[in-house]
């Protein structure tokens, strides 16, 4: 069962309330509220200079702590997001595609280093494959959205969208799958799913329309299957603490929570202290043969026997987007790791009365093109109908890891200043050592957003023993490891248990890395004895 996620996050009623609430403030300024700027925006220089101090209501309106959902909501819609006329779906900005196209690039090479190939197959797909697999359909049967017309024609037989792709392409590895030379069979595609999703969305995290990749491999053996599950999987686990920043558990969900259809799957799990929701980061999947056996994907083995191959599927998706914002961001905005963000530095002017204004202009721009020249992604801020202080609101709402301002001084001594976005700290360094204090700044940056966010994370983990710790941690939000019997029926039962308006909780994972279980340990729901500790919690 998934949770009212909207209604979860925010206590909004309606993310269209939400919607009309923007058209009614407009985006003149980095707040969403109105502000005094020209409609021409800032390259239609339509304002006089003596009117750039009446710029106000910089920064955002709601607290993090003390809004969750309002305050995520304020930080997509600053040029990552922007809302679309059908509820559910959303306009992916510049801003925010750099950020997938940096995670596409690296997984893309690393997934090829694996012999796996790019493909794309078709967005629509026949009812009679949809539902050939019945645990799978009826996994997804209520989020397939229907094609049922044609112009103003019903159609003979509807037609479904993707939900996920295994039944659109396992039917075409039935006929290129003949012998084992055939074997391994390692595809994968970048593309975009629907899944009409009746709750509340919220963006990037649950949507009605996302970019993801699929990969979809088939092997001769369960070993080699096996293997692979992990191989993605910590390729997911490097997105995530490497790329984005965030920590992750690597670990195996349960039979209630896997697949539909799969044999097992795996995940990588995050967790927002904020709201106390575990969130389900990425998953690599072993189907075994059950698809093999529905759509006859069979090899003539080396002694000519017909076997059936087996299969594992994996994906992640513009989740990860969302994560990283609810994991890193700050009442200020978005805090963008430097190895996502597609601008890592920008330098900033700060002229005075009657300052050499060129010769400041003049230093940004070279100070730009060393730091591009060394590989570091830069950009300088020269608009004139903007104060330097408009433009440190701004771009620290957009998340830039470093602002390096140069002024009259800094002219004078041949040196800049930084100031990081993820602790503000501020420094004078000599332009002759700019490229490499940088390059070093952006790393201790990068370091210090996971480690910050890895103690966050685990100051919210509570061991818990028994039902009543249990109810007390969840309560308090907390990520809950617990014992565990092993049981779906028990799952099941904590799902009843807990069921309320804020959602039931239910198993995120098992963690592969599994603390000592001591010899007698009993079960915190069942009182059996239990075989595995679990980590537990409400989730998106």
């Amino acid at each position: 069962m998934r949770p009212n996620t909207w209604r979860d996050i925010s206590g909004c009623s309606s993310v269209r309330k939400l919607a009309k609430k923007e058209e009614r403030v407009g985006m003149a300024g980095p707040s969403g509220k109105k502000e005094k700027v020209d409609k021409a925006g800032p390259s239609g220089g339509g304002k006089k200079k003596k009117d750039v101090k009446k710029e106000t209501g910089l920064g955002l309106s709601v607290k993090k702590d003390e809004n969750f959902g309002e305050w995520y909501s304020e930080v997509c819609k600053h040029e990552m997001i922007e809302y679309y006329d059908i509820s559910g779906c959303y306009i992916l900005r510049p801003w925010s595609m750099a950020i997938w196209e940096i995670m596409q690039t690296f997984f893309d090479a690393e997934i090829k280093k694996m012999k796996v190939k790019n493909c794309y197959f078709p967005l629509f797909v026949s009812p009679g494959v949809l539902e050939k697999e019945k645990d799978h359909i009826e996994g997804f049967a209520p989020e397939v959205a229907w094609v049922t017309k044609s112009g103003k024609s019903d159609l003979e037989v509807p037609i479904a969208i993707r939900p996920t792709s295994e039944t659109v392409m396992y039917p075409y590895y039935s006929k290129w799958i003949r012998g084992h030379r055939d074997l391994p069979l390692k595809l994968n595609q970048w593309c975009n799913v629907v899944r009409w999703e009746f709750s509340n969305p919220t963006p990037f995290i649950r949507s009605r329309e996302f970019l993801w990749q699929e990969g979809h491999t088939a092997f001769a053996t369960k070993e080699e299957a096996d293997e692979e599950v992990l191989q993605i999987l910590e390729l997911y686990r490097r997105i995530y603490e490497e790329y984005l920043a965030v920590p992750v558990v690597k670990g195996m969900k349960s039979e209630n929570e896997k697949f539909a259809g799969g044999l097992y799957t795996t995940s990588v799990e995050a967790f927002i202290p904020n709201t106390g929701r575990g969130v389900q980061g990425a998953t690599s999947h072993c189907l075994g043969q059950n698809f093999a056996k529905m759509f006859e994907i069979r090899y003539e083995d080396e002694e000519g026997k017909r076997e059936m191959v087996w299969q594992n599927s994996w994906a992640y998706s513009t989740r990860t987007i969302g994560v990283m914002i609810m994991t890193h961001g700050d009442d200020k905005g978005l805090i963008l790791p430097p190895k996502v963000a597609s601008v890592q530095v920008v330098v900033i002017p700060v002229p005075y009365k009657d300052a050499n204004t060129q010769g400041i202009f003049d230093a940004c721009t070279a100070t730009v093109s060393a730091l591009s020249e060394a590989g570091i992604r830069a950009e300088e801020d020269l608009r004139d109908n903007y104060s330097p202080g408009w433009k440190y609101s701004n771009w620290e709402m957009k998340g830039v890891p470093l602002r390096i301002e140069i002024g009259p001084r800094d002219l004078e001594n041949d040196q800049v200043r930084t100031v990081r976005r993820d602790n503000g700290v501020k420094e004078d360094i000599p332009r002759g050592s700019l490229v490499e204090h940088v390059k070093e700044l952006l790393e201790k940056i990068q370091q210090n957003m996971y480690e910050v966010a890895r103690q966050k994370r685990e100051a919210c983990v509570q061991e818990i023993r028994t039902w009543d710790e249990f109810i007390s941690a969840l309560n308090q939000k907390k990520l809950i490891l617990a014992p565990w019997c092993d049981e779906e029926e028990v799952e099941r039962d904590v799902k009843a248990r807990t069921k309320g308006e804020t959602g039931a909780a239910k198993t995120l994972c098992s963690p592969f890395e599994q603390p000592e279980l001591p010899e007698g340990t009993l079960c915190f729901a069942s009182g059996k004895p239990a075989k595995k500790w679990t980590y537990w919690g409400r989730s998106y």
